[in-house]
């Protein structure tokens, strides 16, 4: 008699777990805290990788106007990024060490959000020695999707300049003079306000994928 009626009921049974497992994930998706990115300013960031001319900013901070030239001998302002969320790094054509794994990574993020409005944007640390001839060579050695990515090079002071005063990426000081030099590894992301919300190991994998999930969620703020 039990297991006669326990056969009646098991069709209701199985509908009533399904409810029960539906309408759990529905709370958890309810309750869930949306995820909302920092907006970094100065002072959020190490005291080594600012200018000590804005170390203690605490707010409005945003990228700063440039003009520069890029692979294809293009002028690449910054009205170029007006409402579009980019990626910035900073490296060198001829770099053995770091550049090859961060280009790599970066050619990563490329590949990823080719269906997404996202632009890639490599600034060169020895603009001297990286023109236009030479961005262009690497930049079809690379894979670089032209429309997505721009390689920049020009006045290496003002490169300079943006990587301490603006990305804050830079370890050291320094006046963009012949002998200074810049070495980092960190990835940016900037959203379509021109402001820093995220600062990524552009040598790690798993922090591509971190910065892939910060770009759907800038994406989805707006």
């Amino acid at each position: 008699m039990i297991k006669k009626n326990l056969r009646r009921y098991a069709p209701l049974l199985v509908i009533m777990s399904l409810l029960s497992v539906v309408v759990m994930f529905s709370f958890y998706y309810l309750l869930k805290p949306e995820k909302i990115l920092p907006i970094y300013s100065p002072n959020m960031v190490a005291t080594e990788l600012v200018d000590e001319s804005i170390q203690y900013v605490k707010k409005y901070h945003r990228i700063a106007d440039f003009s520069l030239v890029n692979q294809n001998g293009d002028s690449v302002t910054s009205d170029f990024y007006n409402n579009k969320i980019y990626v910035a790094d900073f490296f060198f054509t001829t770099c053995p060490t770091i550049c090859p794994i961060m280009t790599d990574n970066m050619s990563y993020i490329q590949e990823q959000t080719k269906n997404q409005d996202v632009q890639l944007v490599s600034f060169s640390v020895t603009p001297e020695i990286d023109s236009v001839q030479q961005l262009k060579k690497y930049a079809l050695e690379k894979g670089v999707n032209d429309k997505k990515w721009n390689l920049l090079t020009g006045n290496k002071k003002r490169i300079y300049e943006l990587a301490r005063k603006s990305f804050l990426v830079a370890k050291d000081d320094g006046d963009g003079g012949k002998y200074d030099m810049i070495h980092t590894e960190n990835f940016v992301l900037i959203d379509k306000e021109k402001r820093i919300r995220g600062f990524y190991d552009g040598t790690n994998k798993e922090e591509m994928d971190l910065l892939l999930d910060d770009i759907l969620t800038l994406e989805n703020s707006n």
